[in-house]
């Protein structure tokens, strides 16, 4: 099975040509590969290659507890779709009920080491055991996201994890991710629809106006100009 270009144009074509090749490349030197969702939109482009060529690619989600309910629709849609295994991780209860216990349910607002530590216990901590036994992970991260990712390579050493880390959609703008899903007919998070260019916890993401930093949405109450929840933290 193999991904219908034919309603795109040759540059389209000789992208996802590429994003093929590096994902094969992957298969074939860090086996197993492991592919990292939040079911934002590059997440579904990156699904769609991976089911459509048949690539011994595993799927996983971080499910932190506090997803949007359109996200979790997602999920059970994308299981029918492509008939596709999807693994979800989430964070220990132990870990949560602690820091509950010392920050209150929504704690993370009251300063950034209260929010970075919510996130290590709702994403970073699940991710290890995600990445478990994996030789390498794949994302959908992209350089125009944001200032801390404008230097993103094609395929990177992840020292944290201790395997290899590969973003086949590195050099692709939101016009190629659109292009593609629409081309294609991948579902995708209906938010999108209203204007949430970055989806993850629900409470720490908000629809942005258009024009506007598509990671503005993302943890607004702080005073941060390189907002991450550090799961791409390189160590």
């Amino acid at each position: 099975m193999t991904v219908d270009t034919s309603p795109l144009d040759d540059g389209a074509t000789y992208r996802i040509k590429d994003v093929l090749r590096l994902l094969k490349s992957a298969e074939r030197r860090f086996s197993p590969v492991a592919l990292a969702s939040s079911m934002g939109a590059e997440d579904m482009v990156l699904i769609d290659i991976v089911a459509r060529n048949d690539l011994s690619i595993g799927v996983f989600v971080l499910d932190t507890g506090r997803l949007h309910s359109e996200t979790y629709g997602l999920i059970q849609e994308i299981r029918a779709h492509y008939e596709l295994p999807i693994k979800v991780f989430s964070p220990t209860h132990e870990a949560l009920e602690q820091f509950m216990a010392a920050h209150g349910p929504n704690g993370f607002y009251d300063s950034i080491e209260a929010r970075k530590a919510c996130c290590a216990i709702r994403k970073v901590e699940p991710l290890g055991r995600a990445l478990a036994g994996y030789g390498s992970w794949v994302t959908g991260m992209r350089r125009e996201q944001s200032i801390t990712r404008a230097e993103l390579a094609l395929e990177e050493w992840d020292g944290r994890n201790g395997l290899q880390k590969f973003n086949p959609l590195a050099d692709w703008s939101s016009d190629d991710v659109w292009t593609y899903i629409r081309a294609n007919e991948v579902p995708y998070n209906p938010l999108h629809d209203f204007g949430f260019p970055s989806i993850g916890c629900a409470p720490c993401t908000r629809a942005v106006a258009p024009g506007d930093d598509p990671r503005s949405g993302r943890w607004w109450w702080e005073d941060a100009e390189e907002p991450e929840c550090g799961l791409h933290v390189k160590d």
